[in-house]
Formats: C-alpha cells, sequence, structure tokens
C-alpha cells in the first residue's frame, strides 16, 4: 500500500483556497462590487488563520506548506495592493515597498534553496503584517462599499501603519535568513534527493 501523501492535508488545502480566492476578489473589486469583494476578503484572512491553528494543532507541517503558505499571502496581498493602488494612485509608493520587500523575499528564499538549505517557516511578526493588512483592507472597502465612504487620511494612515509593520517583519526575516545561510545546523539543511523520493513514495 503506497505511502499517504503527507502534502495533502487542510492547512495546504487552505493555502491553495487563498490562491484560487483572489480571481473574485479581483473581478469584484475592479467592478466596483465592494461588499462581494470584502466578504471574499474575510474568508481569504480567515482561512490564513485557521491553517496556522490547524497545522499546529494537528502537527500538520510540511515543507511544501511552509512554502504555500507565504507564497498565497504574498499573492493575495500584492493582488490586493494592486487593485487598490490602480483605484487610488497616490498609494503606488506603498505599492513599491510592498513589492521591493516581496522581491526581496523570494529571491532569499529561492537562494536558500539553491544552497539546500530549508527556508523559515512563517513567524508570528510576518502573521501580525498579513493581518494588519486584512483589517486595513478590509476596512478600507468596507467603508466605500458599505457606507460610501472614502476617506484618504483613513486609507494612507491604515495603510502607513500596515507598511511599518510589515517593513518590520522583512527586517526580522531578513535576521533569520542570514542566520540560516551561514548556519551548519541539520535542522536547517534540505536533502533534495530525499524529497523527491518523497513525492515518487521510493522508500
Amino acid at each position: 500500500m503506497k505511502n499517504r501523501n503527507k502534502n495533502i492535508n487542510v492547512p495546504n488545502a487552505l493555502s491553495v483556497l487563498r490562491i484560487i480566492l483572489i480571481v473574485p476578489f479581483v473581478i469584484y473589486f475592479m467592478n466596483d462590487e465592494i461588499v462581494p469583494a470584502a466578504v471574499v476578503l474575510v474568508i481569504s484572512g480567515l482561512s490564513d488563520m485557521f491553517d496556522g491553528m490547524i497545522a499546529r494543532r494537528f502537527h500538520q507541517f510540511t515543507e511544501l506548506g511552509q512554502m504555500l503558505d507565504p507564497l498565497s499571502d504574498k499573492l493575495t496581498q500584492g493582488a490586493v495592493a494592486v487593485c487598490l493602488a490602480i483605484k487610488q494612485p497616490i498609494l503606488i509608493p506603498l505599492l513599491a515597498i510592498f513589492i521591493l520587500k516581496e522581491i526581496l523575499m523570494v529571491g532569499a528564499a529561492c537562494l536558500l534553496i539553491g544552497k539546500s538549505k530549508r527556508p523559515g517557516g512563517s513567524k508570528w511578526y510576518g502573521k501580525v503584517a498579513t493581518t494588519l493588512f486584512y483589517i486595513s483592507f478590509t476596512v478600507i472597502v468596507a467603508l466605500k462599499g458599505i457606507w460610501g465612504i472614502e476617506n484618504l487620511i483613513v486609507t494612507i494612515t491604515l495603510l502607513s501603519i500596515t507598511a511599518a509593520f510589515m517593513i518590520y517583519a522583512f527586517v526580522q526575516y531578513a535576521k533569520v535568513f542570514l542566520a540560516i545561510l551561514h548556519s551548519s545546523d541539520p535542522q536547517y539543511s534540505m536533502d533534495m534527493q530525499q524529497v523527491m523520493d518523497k513525492k515518487t513514495n521510493k522508500p
């Protein structure tokens, strides 16, 4: 009997769900259907919260999950940020900060994998930054969609706070990246042949 693929679990499914939800969010938001867009964003945020809780509770941590979780966060945040910047061009500088941060983090993860090292998983400060992101954008789209309020001061304040914490999270992740890069601890090693064997169910 073949071993069950450990990558097929609820946390990973929720991460994939967040990626799928990007499509309806973009469609709703760009067509000014703000309430449905906000609902999709809330569902996405809840899935982000629950996947971590489920992974910890049932010990469903996988290397794929450690990559899928931040990837789904980055894709979702990027899609929302781009949509909002298109609607309000004054927010483009904040979008530039976000894009630069994400490019550097993805590049760092690829560098570690290239050196057969396991990228660090999500940390509390990354989750807080993500939570602030969802709160900020949900408030912004809800104000516009439900009450018809477009307060630029509120928008910039919320996004500035979120951007500041994202920068803080980036600095902390950079410290983790450097520690892993220069570490000889076997816990950070990634045996690529072993990963491939697992995928093909080889003993």
